[in-house]
């Protein structure tokens, strides 16, 4: 009944936005629709920043924007938005300028170009922030790193930050390793959590700013309807290209495995039409890596041997071989366990292909840590590097246990 009712008020606020087509109805009420449908009433006419981008769409495809400013009872002052830009259209590290929305006529402060914090004088006139953007479930993507930063600015301003929940793409069932070291946090990784932490942006916030100190003033406005077990699809959900390398909700099933192995020397499909979803190199025998990856058996994956030609990026126009992803089922498939032995099977295939020395800082940074990289560099096996990580990871979970919602 709830969802009903939640999909009837979005119609009613979508009056003044484009028209509703005929989706099916989801499964899961989104946070921001429970906001819109109930809670916004707790604001008591105090005014409200949005952070937000693409993504931030109800169920019904309504930008909370346009659902918002749709409700003349709710004071909106700003837009504030993440990397990839409000539209998210900027390619990944490029800078996204301020400017004045000329949809909407509200200032769009960027927090991914010359500040990545709130300052006092973008928050001058607001009283609560409210967060509504997509996440894909893994650590280095940078969506999580501007929540923390707005919870820092929220609790050093006495702002309130609401986070409108949504959905963990890849769902809440697994967890892998490695938990970010300190030693290398940095926007891509601020605090100790594991590459796929399984959990919702909510259950984040929730963990940011009780086990890491933030102490913002924090409301989650929790879903209904969702599960852990939940991948994307469960959800009846449609998906809205979270940026230009994650087009389809698929693509993040694979971006925890081949989305950081471009600094240890192997592409991960950057620059063609199947982001993340490729893993090779300069005269990589194909055929050879994908026997390799298939003798082991790894869950949820088959490894196709496959070529291509990168248009874009650092590998534009290299004639590149290797393994194409073929992820069959993305239940048990475990993605950071494949990028390890994908590594390890590079390494014993085309050892030439791994740049680990190039950069190691900037492999360290990547993964949060530097025994994958020291690991690969001393012939460990895929095994044995992963089981590095099980102590550091089982206290995650443990920690992780406390903050999650549904």
């Amino acid at each position: 009944m709830r969802i009903i009712a939640v999909l009837a008020v979005l119609l009613a606020l979508g009056a003044g936005a484009a028209r509703a087509g005929a989706l099916p109805p989801a499964k899961v009420t989104l946070g921001d629709e429970v906001f819109l449908a109930s809670t916004w009433k707790q604001l008591h006419g105090r005014c409200v920043g949005i952070i937000t981008n693409q993504t931030g769409v109800t169920s019904r495809l309504v930008s909370i924007v346009d659902a918002i400013r749709a409700n003349k009872r709710i004071c909106v002052k700003a837009i504030y938005s993440p990397e990839h830009g409000l539209r998210g259209d900027r390619p990944a590290g490029a800078y996204v300028a301020s400017y004045t929305d000329a949809r909407t006529g509200l200032p769009v402060y960027s927090l991914y170009g010359k500040q990545k914090h709130p300052t006092a004088k973008i928050l001058a006139g607001v009283d609560v922030l409210l967060f509504d953007i997509q996440d894909v479930g893994a650590r280095p993507y940078t969506f999580v790193s501007t929540m923390a930063y707005a919870m820092q600015a929220a609790a050093q301003f006495h702002k309130e930050i609401w986070v409108l929940d949504r959905p963990n793409p890849i769902g809440g069932d697994l967890v892998e390793g490695p938990v970010l070291d300190p030693a290398f946090h940095s926007f891509i990784g601020l605090y100790p959590i594991a590459m796929r932490h399984g959990m919702t942006v909510g259950e984040l916030a929730k963990m940011f700013n009780d086990a890491f100190g933030i102490h913002a003033d924090l409301h989650v406005v929790a879903m209904e309807g969702y599960t852990r077990s939940m991948l994307w699809p469960d959800t009846g959900l449609q998906w809205v290209q979270s940026s230009p390398n994650i087009p389809e909700w698929s693509t993040t099933i694979f971006y925890p495995c081949t989305g950081l192995i471009d600094s240890s020397g192997v592409n991960g499909g950057i620059g063609t039409t199947k982001p993340f979803k490729y893993a090779g190199g300069p005269n990589v025998d194909a055929y050879a890596l994908a026997n390799r990856l298939n003798a082991l058996g790894l869950p949820g994956v088959y490894s196709r041997a496959a070529y291509w030609s990168p248009t874009s990026g650092f590998w534009t126009g290299k004639d590149l071989s290797g393994v194409e992803l073929v992820v069959y089922d993305p239940y048990t498939f475990q993605p950071v366990r494949t990028a390890v032995n994908i590594l390890t099977a590079v390494r014993a295939i085309s050892p030439a292909t791994l740049t680990l020395t190039k950069d190691p800082r900037a492999i360290d940074i990547d993964w949060g840590t530097d025994t994958l990289r020291k690991g690969l560099t001393n012939g460990d096996s895929a095994a044995t590097i992963i089981a590095r990580w099980q102590p550091a990871l089982k206290k995650f979970k443990t920690l992780r246990a406390k903050y999650l919602i549904y």
